[in-house]
């Protein structure tokens, strides 16, 4: 081992006790003592399991964005966002098992996902797809991944598939309003902004090929 990896090998903490206060079908939603790098033991930290998704920056053929609105619970608000979604899993819970990215062996593949929500969500599909990047959706309290893709003319192809609980508008806009809602605070979703700087970033990289 290396002296970098030793380094971050002496910054790790070590689980002494975890508490499920919630563990049903949707959650794993848990409590947790550590022992900090200095032989501390410190509590309570709360962490929670939720299943990894999807997030697609998807534009039809005319170079038009294609998001969806519709209201957030968290922020209680009708929020603009990209078509966006979880992976299927094979066990019908809602949270995976702490162990990375999802196991294909137990969940929908995230490019197969990516293709089938933005079909439900917005009745649109492409046969351009890009992945952009797998990210911790928030490390700092849970443990599920975010997968980014870029679909380019996208083509609408049937009408909406929506779950029990979706009540969701297509909306079309072009770049420059995506940027303008970014700026004034009006595209509420962190992972939906990252999505949207790294598609620029490989379309500037694609321009330069």
């Amino acid at each position: 081992m290396n002296e970098k990896k030793e380094n971050d090998k002496s910054l790790e903490w070590k689980e002494i006790r975890t508490e499920h206060l919630v563990k049903d079908h949707w959650i794993d939603f848990r409590r947790s003592a550590y022992q900090l790098p200095d032989g501390t033991v410190w509590e309570p930290f709360y962490t929670y399991s939720r299943r990894d998704y999807v997030v697609i920056v998807a534009s039809d053929t005319e170079g038009r964005y294609i998001c969806v609105k519709q209201f957030r619970q968290g922020v209680r608000a009708v929020t603009t966002e990209f078509p966006a979604g979880g992976l299927e899993r094979m066990d019908g819970r809602e949270y995976g098992d702490c162990s990375g990215p999802a196991d294909p062996n137990t969940s929908e593949d995230a490019l197969e996902a990516a293709k089938r929500e933005l079909r439900e969500e917005t009745g649109y599909c492409s046969d351009e797809w890009t992945h952009l990047l797998t990210v911790p959706s928030n490390a700092t309290i849970s443990d599920n991944f975010a997968h980014i893709y870029m679909a380019e003319n996208c083509r609408r192809v049937t009408g909406q598939e929506l779950d029990e609980t979706e009540f969701l508008n297509v909306a079309l806009y072009t770049g420059q309003e995506i940027e303008e809602m970014i700026r004034k605070g009006g595209f509420q979703q962190m992972a939906h902004i990252l999505a949207w700087e790294l598609a620029g970033k490989k379309k500037q990289e694609t321009k330069k090929q």
